[in-house]
């Protein structure tokens, strides 16, 4: 059979899907220069071929069928798989309608269909619930494309296929850098050495479809390898929550990508206190070039009541300090928009995120999401009933303390106050130091209260209309 794998490009805005919010997406449509600025750098750099049509075309082409991948044409086949998404299911069921009137058999994967199947039910002759894999080696050896498939998690991460780069593909960009930006042009490739996370945040989705699972070093490592039958240095993008949440397996897959002589660059997400200086310098020399971590909220009492562990931050700024050291680029996930949240409350973590300075920060709004323990712990706070419009940007619930427009407010000055400020441009650039740089950080101090009049004005006619 022939089979077109169908990762849509999002509609509106900056859209990414496969493995952001677990698999539910995220788009935020620019609405200031900053956002604007920023939405348009971030598609230039992080998109990247899904990971998941990679093991299902991996799958089908061990099973001798042809795989054909798409990105928004729709090419002649027998059957169709579609990524599913929560932010852009509308235009994923145009698309599956169309296929369907060319004689197409469509089904649905993803956590969005898995999840909630009745939004596609009337567009798909069969939708996977779960982890695709079970269910794709089913498909490949003969069952009937129609209704539900129920697909059992992957117990054995390591029995998987590598996934099929040469089939699944990310267009024909060109891949070059930028100065000082270790991602390339284009973005890069992604690996999955985990599934699910070890945290237990009640908002998190990553952990709604199974429990956390790891692959062992020696097939980490196996991949990697691989990859270079179609990359001539690939740069790696670890989409694992907890990238080195078992310590002993990081520096074991560090090892033997020194001992094998594997010139590799990676990025990986992490917590800031899973990560030491020791570990970092082996994660340097192994090929990291640029961290992910989450900080959330500085509010620790708020971090508690969502489940999540707070972090010392002195250890945060001692990470950060060896990261820029050793010019390892950074970005921090910030998020507003708790139920206890307030003006001061949002204002610290800004100023935080601005005083800890990672290369890059992404501030997003803190979203109910299906499945979750904070979806149905909020189930009286939901003021929105488009599913599309949980994106990650858009604010979903009745706050006691904060209206939807200066949840907005805030969040856009976030972006203005940390990316409009003299000292940023010399972050990016890893200039940390001299007279002029102190000359400078001054400056900021200037922009920074301009920024602050800017909200105590904003929140005074809120509070006073």
């Amino acid at each position: 059979m022939r089979f077109i794998l169908a990762d849509l490009y999002g509609t509106g805005g900056l859209v990414n899907k496969d493995t952001v919010a677990g698999g539910y997406g995220s788009r935020l449509t620019p609405f200031s220069f900053t956002t604007r600025v920023y939405c348009y750098l971030k598609k230039r750099f992080h998109d990247m071929p899904s990971i998941q049509m990679g093991y299902i075309a991996a799958i089908l082409a061990e099973g001798g069928h042809e795989v054909v991948y798409t990105r928004d044409e729709i090419p002649d086949g027998d059957a169709a798989i579609v990524l599913s998404s929560l932010v852009d299911y509308r235009n994923e069921c145009e698309w599956a309608d169309a296929a369907r009137k060319q004689g197409m058999r469509v089904g649905f994967v993803g956590l969005t269909a898995s999840n909630l199947p009745e939004l596609f039910a009337e567009h798909a002759d069969f939708i996977v619930k779960g982890e695709p894999e079970s269910a794709i080696r089913r498909i490949v050896l003969g069952s009937d494309l129609a209704n539900i498939f129920e697909s059992e998690p992957v117990t054995d991460l390591d029995s998987l296929p590598f996934p099929r780069w040469d089939l699944v593909q990310n267009g024909h960009r060109q891949r070059f850098h930028f100065p000082f930006h270790h991602r390339p042009y284009g973005g890069g490739v992604p690996l999955l050495a985990s599934r699910s996370c070890p945290e237990h945040c009640i908002y998190c989705p990553h952990r709604v479809l199974a429990g956390y699972r790891t692959r062992s070093a020696g097939s980490i490592v196996e991949e990697l390898a691989y990859l270079f039958r179609y990359y001539k240095r690939p740069y790696v993008i670890f989409r694992d929550p907890q990238f080195n949440a078992e310590r002993k397996r990081c520096t074991d897959i560090c090892d033997q990508v020194l001992s094998l002589g594997l010139k590799i660059r990676f990025e990986c997400e992490t917590r800031i206190d899973r990560i030491d200086i020791e570990l970092l310098r082996l994660m340097h020399r192994a090929g990291l070039r640029f961290l992910t971590f989450g900080v959330e909220s500085v509010c620790q009492d708020i971090l508690r009541k969502a489940g999540r562990r707070p972090i010392d931050e002195d250890h945060q700024y001692h990470i950060l300090e060896e990261c820029r050291r050793l010019g390892i680029t950074t970005a921090g996930h910030f998020l507003l928009g708790f139920p206890e949240d307030t003006w001061e409350s949002i204002g610290a973590t800004i100023e935080f995120a601005i005083d800890l300075s990672p290369t890059f920060a992404q501030f997003k709004i803190l979203t109910p999401y299906p499945g979750t323990l904070f979806l149905k712990k909020c189930a009286d706070m939901i003021a929105e009933t488009d599913w599309e419009r949980f994106d990650g940007y858009h604010p979903t619930l009745r706050l006691p303390n904060l209206t939807s427009d200066e949840l907005l407010y805030l969040l856009g000055s976030a972006y203005a106050r940390f990316y409009i400020r003299p000292t940023y441009p010399a972050t990016y650039m890893h200039i940390n130091g001299g007279r002029i740089f102190r000359w400078v950080k001054k400056m900021d101090e200037w922009v920074s209260a301009y920024h602050r009049r800017l909200e105590y004005k904003a929140m005074r006619k809120a509070v006073i209309p």
